[in-house]
């Protein structure tokens, strides 16, 4: 007899403990989680932005791209030089005496003009051709595709920030879930537990309950690590250290949607898909003018201004002659023959074209299939929420009517497991309902451009 109540007062302390941990749990995940910085979803995507390499590395092909751009324009503009040279020559033996600055020695070699020459001049060139204007245009279009690729990679950033978000706040209202539900198996235990003592129920009701249970505890195991790897994984984008406690925002009432005009007005003047093939496109037709520019020839212009002289001095001696002045070249050089290598790449930048045709269509069709796509997975997400909502009420009121006909004799524990079964998964499945159609959402405005 006294084994029997010791093992009595074990199994209920034992209860007492359990039902005392499924209480507290979530209070000291509740506190340590108020007790965390809250994050926003707007602060999280721009810490993601300074955090993601890849992105980085679109901004950084962004600036690259806007800086050819920039040096592909300035090389249709002249640029200038100021150019200074003393040149020393071996004499030969020999003496001009028709110089202009009195008799001089003649320089060994014939191709310099005394045997002391100054050089200081302002050198201005400039080459007119159509081949530099077809590269700034590529240049420019280059950069333009490479604005609309860095709005791309900024909008799969925020989608991916939006989605892990939400699954934050899913994967800890999971956690509450699974808490309260392992309080209810808790309870349902005591419950058959007191119902067996007092010969109401067979032993067989508090094996599985005990079941119910030991399940519950699991899946609020398995929803604590679910938990922690979603909070890791939007932490690595958040913080240098992907362990920092923060707390995400609770999703508020589900937004309207827009009409499924509007969102194809916005859509299609504000996709970086299409703007990027675009761009593309620009830049394959100024490739074929630039491979055809070949064909013609470049005006090449020469402007010097200063001295050349056998003193460094403006005016020579002993004749006082003037040593400074100017000189103005201008040079044309036809293409007569390359062995058909500019052919070869006007048709090379042709292919280059097609393709970029066939890039845009396919970006144009793309674009029309996103946008029905997401539209209808918001309706459809929209929609199940009251559903869900009724769900989740209709099973609570089942449970507790089947609780009832249990403690009244009416109902078998397997009834009352699966009215707890129907009623946790018409949570969970609200939780998700939620999070799909805020990510749903988020990828219309993502779409539209408004996020």
């Amino acid at each position: 007899m006294a084994r029997d109540q010791q093992h009595a007062r074990w199994k209920l302390s034992s209860t007492l403990a359990i039902i005392c941990v499924a209480i507290l749990a979530p209070l000291a995940r509740a506190q340590g989680t108020a007790a965390a910085s809250s994050i926003s979803l707007a602060e999280a995507i721009h810490r993601a932005q300074a955090n993601e390499p890849t992105f980085a590395a679109s901004v950084a092909a962004q600036k690259t791209a806007g800086i050819n751009s920039y040096l592909a324009k300035t090389a249709l503009l002249p640029t200038a030089t100021y150019h200074n040279q003393m040149l020393f020559t071996q004499s030969n033996g020999t003496t001009n005496k028709g110089g202009e600055v009195g008799n001089q020695s003649q320089p060994i070699f014939i191709a310099n003009n005394a045997i002391h020459e100054y050089t200081s001049q302002v050198s201005i060139n400039e080459t007119i051709g159509l081949r530099q204007i077809a590269d700034a245009r590529v240049a420019s279009a280059t950069a333009a595709r490479a604005s609309a690729e860095l709005e791309v990679a900024r909008r799969g950033l925020v989608s991916t920030v939006v989605s892990l978000y939400y699954q934050v706040s899913a994967a800890e209202k999971k956690q509450r879930l699974f808490a309260e539900a392992l309080q209810e198996a808790n309870g349902f235990t005591s419950l058959t537990q007191k119902r067996e003592a007092a010969r109401e129920v067979a032993h067989a009701d508090v094996i599985k309950a005990q079941l119910q249970q030991q399940q519950r505890q699991r899946d609020l195991s398995d929803a604590d690590v679910a938990a922690d790897r979603a909070r890791l994984e939007l932490g690595v984008l958040l913080f240098p250290d992907p362990r920092t406690s923060y707390a995400t925002d609770e999703p508020g009432p589900p937004p309207m949607l827009p009409a499924q005009d509007e969102v194809h007005r916005l859509a299609s003047t504000k996709n970086p898909e299409i703007r990027s093939a675009l761009a593309e496109m620009r830049a394959a037709n100024a490739g074929v003018l630039s491979a055809r520019a070949a064909y013609l020839p470049d005006l090449a212009l020469n402007f010097n201004y200063g001295i050349d002289a056998p003193q460094f001095a403006t005016h020579g001696r002993p004749n006082d002659v003037k040593n400074l002045g100017y000189s103005i070249s201008g040079t044309v050089d036809l293409p007569v023959w390359d062995w058909f290598s500019t052919q070869k790449r006007v048709k090379q930048s042709e292919i280059q074209r097609d393709i970029a045709r066939v890039g845009l269509t396919a970006a144009q069709r793309r674009l029309i299939a996103t946008l029905e796509e997401t539209y209808r997975e918001a309706t459809a997400a929209r929609d199940q929420l009251d559903l869900l909502d009724q769900s989740v009420h209709l099973a609570a009121e089942s449970l507790r009517l089947t609780k009832l006909r249990y403690q009244a004799g009416e109902a078998t524990v397997l009834e009352v497991v699966d009215a707890q079964n129907t009623f946790l998964s018409a949570e969970t499945a609200q939780a998700d309902g939620v999070v799909r159609y805020q990510a749903a959402f988020a990828a219309l405005e993502l779409l539209m451009g408004t996020l």
